[in-house]
């Protein structure tokens, strides 16, 4: 077997650092004056180098060297998902935080290696006791987006002074994703201007996240380091109403590998970053000049537009006012969700984030796993324009003429269909399982207007109400339309240095088999407990379990297609395995999350299924299934059915 010469050399160094630990350069002359006295007897002729060899096997040298020699198996490149070939790093998600992963280094290509160095000024915390070993306690995470890499940190207890220690490998490619056939020199790195976004969230014990910082690191700084590493100290400061109080500090570091043979000098990379925002702001006085003009003359239209909602602007989580179709990308998911209505469901999966006027970029919303409705709308909008669909954001109310937002797609044949990602509806307990539930009815009350990635257009028909609207978009006595000139100077990908970069998806953090297991073993654990406290037996029916996993695999295809099926096929079941005489109660509940106390406790406060978990009677059997959905993100949905049959006496 042939070892490439990078490895030989690597096993040579193992072999030789085990040999002045065994310290065999002494045995050696041990061996080497006693075999030589040996010989300088009469009779004996010179020594050759084979008599030594056998002189050390006689005294179990070799043995000793290749007894404490051991080699770890190590896995083959193709077993950790590398390849022969470089490829660019992409976007994965550590599932096991404390595994470290080997990455393979193209020598042709640039790496920026960030380096954590941990966290200091973290005042919130000042008064955090230390958690004790086991302590269930509330966490930091670090999560990192680059030129189409994502990573993120290990969860770390939150202080005045968090443990981040981490290192993050960043691939920085020439020209496009994916072009590193050349070295990037100094010159075309300049004019990279994407930032690292640092996003910074906290996650209590109850698992409720809280975003705590979203910052944008511009890392060129290291360009003009002569040994291709620079120290910083990153100010963190906070969102929404405190995005100008400091929330905390990061020490970082930054290496180049490898480093530049020529550096630049710190005044080119200044004028460069002055150029860049000089340019930035000239394009958002421009259209800030020419949405100013827009405004007056839909003003100007009639009367009513000025009680129309019309939002062109809207303060992101740091506080930075942005035209509204900057919010708005084609989002293509890869692999990770395989159409619309798929996409949709996903969005829906995403918790919300409580009624506040902040909308938030695309990686602090994920990372949070929660938003506002205007959240919840640009991301599937965005996510339907991958799939080719004529999507737009509609801006208006509902009932009691609440501020809403929701999505919109019009077809070929001009059909209008809304899309709602928000709400839920939840299902009838007393209805038989797999029955056909009620559709939704979305009471949009008034649409002010509609918005994707490179259009804009106000209503300024007579009325805004939702059911007397026409959407002839081409209609400018209907609808007022921005100049997609205009809108794209400040909206289009690369326009300006200020829009964060878009972020691709990540796949699932949970494996659903695992995640459905052990969430069903500590349901039962709880429900025996519960019943213990009652004074009740507790005997389950495995099979009558197994069943039930039809009826949740039918209800969530139900939610993600708009299509119902099996319902026989499930009632026959349940007949065969409930006998004569026996009566038969299940119910299902679905979560967006996966803590067992939580949905026990929130089961238990619906009669139902209070009735079914402390059910008393003859030859009482209980059931219960799991079944965890698993999507992009950390997104899941948890859908859970408790059952129970016992003889009928009258």
């Amino acid at each position: 077997m042939s070892l490439p010469p990078e490895k030989a050399s690597e096993l040579k160094q193992i072999i030789h650092n085990h040999l002045i630990k065994m310290n065999i350069h002494a045995k050696i002359r041990d061996v080497l004056a006693e075999t030589v006295r040996e010989d300088l007897d009469p009779g004996h002729s010179s020594l050759s180098e084979e008599d030594f060899l056998r002189a050390l096997q006689r005294r179990g040298i070799v043995d000793d060297v290749m007894k404490d020699l051991h080699f770890s198996k190590v896995m083959p490149d193709t077993e950790l998902g590398l390849q022969n070939t470089p490829k660019p790093a992409t976007h994965f998600i550590d599932k096991d935080p404390t595994k470290l992963k080997k990455t393979n280094m193209d020598p042709a290509r640039r790496y920026l290696y960030l380096q954590v160095l941990g966290g200091k000024a973290f005042l919130e915390h000042l008064q955090e006791p230390e958690p004790l070993p086991g302590q269930v306690c509330s966490t930091f995470t670090l999560y990192l987006h680059f030129r189409n890499q994502r990573f993120h940190s290990k969860p770390v207890p939150c202080a005045c002074e968090p443990d981040l220690q981490e290192g993050f490998l960043l691939e920085i490619h020439r020209e496009g994703l994916g072009d590193g056939s050349k070295m990037a020199d100094a010159t075309t790195m300049l004019s990279i201007c994407d930032p690292v976004h640092l996003v910074l969230i906290k996650r209590d014990t109850s698992s409720e996240t809280t975003l705590v910082s979203s910052y944008f690191l511009d890392w060129r700084t290291v360009l003009s380091s002569p040994s291709g590493k620079t120290s910083i100290a990153v100010e963190l400061l906070g969102v929404g109403s405190e995005c100008k109080v400091t929330a905390g500090v990061l020490n970082m570091s930054l290496d180049l590998y490898p480093p530049l043979s020529e550096i630049l000098s710190p005044d080119i990379i200044t004028t460069q970053q002055s150029l860049e925002r000089q340019k930035t702001a000239e394009k958002e006085r421009l259209f800030l000049v020419y949405a100013k003009q827009w405004w007056r003359e839909f003003l100007e239209i009639r009367q009513a537009n000025q009680s129309k909602l019309v939002k062109i602007f809207a303060q992101d989580e740091n506080g930075v006012n942005r035209p509204v179709c900057s919010y708005v990308r084609v989002l293509r998911a890869g692999r990770l969700l395989e159409s619309p209505r798929q996409a949709a469901r996903f969005v829906s999966l995403l918790g919300g984030g409580g009624k506040q006027e902040q909308w938030c970029s695309l990686l602090a919303f994920l990372c949070r796993n929660k938003g506002d409705c205007e959240d919840h709308a640009t991301l599937l909008c965005s996510l339907l324009l991958g799939f080719g669909l004529d999507a737009y954001v509609c801006v208006g109310t509902k009932p009691k003429s609440l501020a809403h937002t929701w999505v919109m797609t019009r077809g070929t044949d001009s059909t209008i269909t809304f899309w709602e990602s928000t709400l839920h509806q939840a299902i009838d307990p007393d209805a038989p399982p797999l029955a056909p539930q009620p559709r939704p009815s979305y009471p949009y009350r008034t649409i002010g207007c509609v918005f994707n990635h490179r259009s804009f257009l106000a209503n300024c028909q007579p009325s805004d109400a939702v059911e007397l609207c026409s959407f002839d978009f081409h209609n400018q006595s209907q609808w007022k339309v921005m100049s997609e000139e205009a809108v794209g100077s400040v909206c289009s990908p690369g326009s300006t240095t200020s829009l964060p970069p878009l972020p691709p998806l990540c796949g699932p953090s949970l494996e659903p088999s695992a995640a459905s297991n052990q969430l069903e073993l500590e349901l039962r654990y709880l429900v025996v407990e519960h019943r213990k406290d009652l004074g009740l037996a507790t005997v389950w029916d495995d099979h009558l379990s197994y069943v039930l996993s039809s009826a949740l695999a039918a209800y969530e295809l139900e939610r993600c297609m708009g299509t119902s099926c099996g319902n026989e096929e499930f009632q026959d079941a349940v007949r065969r395995a409930v006998p004569d005489g026996h009566t038969f109660k299940g119910f299902p509940i679905h979560f967006l999350h996966h803590n067992a106390r939580r949905a026990f406790a929130t089961c238990l406060r619906s009669p139902f299924c209070d009735e079914i978990v402390c059910c008393r009677g003859d030859h009482v059997r209980l059931a219960v299934r799991v079944r965890v959905f698993a999507y992009p993100e950390s997104a899941c949905a948890v859908w859970v059915m408790f059952a129970c049959k016992y003889r009928s006496v009258l």
